[in-house]
């Protein structure tokens, strides 16, 4: 059965002092049975440190963690019932791959038929049969991941946690393996967290991404709800690439029938009860209008193959609009530019905070 997680105001503070540093502020998360959260964020916001703790590597310095109901804080990492998969892949380079994948078996003294029997199901749901008698050295990026996979699935663990473990891959492997792992997780229904810092693995794995920047979780949510309900400029902007366009300006008129004015134009939205405010769109919700008052040069074309990204250069700052491909757009040429009024998010200009409803 999958297990209940629920980390409750985790504090981590590293050194003592004046060299006191700390790199997680009273984190608290709720993790359902079964759901598959993504800790997401860049280079020393904590991530990995608090999943180091859920595994027992590290201790908290105050706070609690409940694994179905127990609090597990200051218990050994071998009792916790955790697998954990790694950057690195960590594999037996004497051993072949079923000793690898049996490795933690045999050493609960799992007797040999059994072992034999949970390997040869594991193998089969990563595809890896064939590879069994194959030591590491004789198998790609790829396979060894499945490997580590493997090895921390034939336990069939409480809890699965995976530290950044694509980053060594190339991006057509990355790409397999998050659907594979994806797979995984929806035939063994375990419990798992997962720490990148990459967005796109983060939108397309996770049922819930909890977004961290120096160690405060800025937002937990759905990937929809981190995508088009941004709680703040920071994950407005972290989520999403090219990241959203932020525009600052007056509210004219608040209301449906609003009139958002900027440097450079003026735009009719569902606009706050407030003076001034930040517009963000993102750039699929920005459009190209001959008809349209807010005007820009084009300063840059990028074709990504599905898609092609334009930069327009305007009063208020540049924005990037995102076109259909093989856009007869060139850079140099005046555009007019209008905006979706359904897809409109508005900050409060000196916070960053997501302003309410706009009704």
């Amino acid at each position: 059965m999958a297990a209940s997680l629920k980390i409750s105001g985790i504090r981590k503070v590293f050194g003592k002092g004046d060299k006191a540093v700390e790199i997680l502020k009273k984190i608290d998360i709720d993790v359902a049975p079964g759901e598959f959260l993504i800790l997401v964020g860049p280079s020393g916001c904590g991530k990995s440190t608090l999943l180091n703790i859920i595994a027992g590597l590290e201790e908290p310095t105050e706070g609690a963690l409940f694994i179905n109901g127990k609090d597990v804080v200051g218990v050994a990492p071998a009792q916790r019932d955790i697998a954990m998969v790694f950057q690195s892949y960590a594999l037996y380079p004497t051993m072949s791959v079923a000793d690898n994948i049996g490795f933690a078996l045999e050493m609960r003294k799992v007797p040999k038929a059994a072992r034999t029997q949970r390997i040869n199901e594991v193998a089969a749901m990563l595809q890896i049969e064939h590879l069994l008698e194959r030591r590491p050295a004789q198998l790609s990026g790829g396979q060894r991941q499945r490997v580590a996979m493997g090895r921390a699935l034939a336990r069939d663990p409480q809890l699965f946690l995976f530290d950044e473990p694509l980053s060594n891959l190339d991006a057509k492997l990355r790409v397999e393996m998050r659907a594979e792992i994806k797979r995984l997780h929806q035939i063994s229904g375990i419990t798992s967290v997962y720490v990148t810092h990459d967005q796109i693995e983060a939108m397309t794995l996770g049922s819930r991404i909890a977004v961290m920047k120096d160690g405060i979780l800025q937002q937990i949510g759905t990937p929809d709800d981190i995508y088009s309900r941004p709680a703040n400029t920071y994950v407005a902007g972290f989520i999403g690439s090219p990241t959203m366009n932020f525009i600052t300006g007056r509210v004219e008129v608040a209301g449906a029938s609003g009139q958002f004015g900027f440097d450079g134009g003026t735009l009719a939205l569902n606009c706050p009860s407030v003076d001034q405010a930040l517009l963000g769109v993102r750039p699929e919700h920005i459009h190209l209008s001959d008809a349209a008052t807010w005007r820009g040069q084009v300063t840059g074309v990028e074709p990504t193959g599905a898609d092609t990204f334009v930069v327009v250069k305007t009063a208020t700052g540049p924005v990037t609009v995102r076109v259909a491909p093989q856009s007869a757009v060139r850079v140099g040429s005046s555009v007019g530019l209008s905006a979706s009024a359904a897809h409109a998010n508005w900050f409060d200009v000196a916070s960053g905070l997501r302003l309410g409803s706009t009704a």
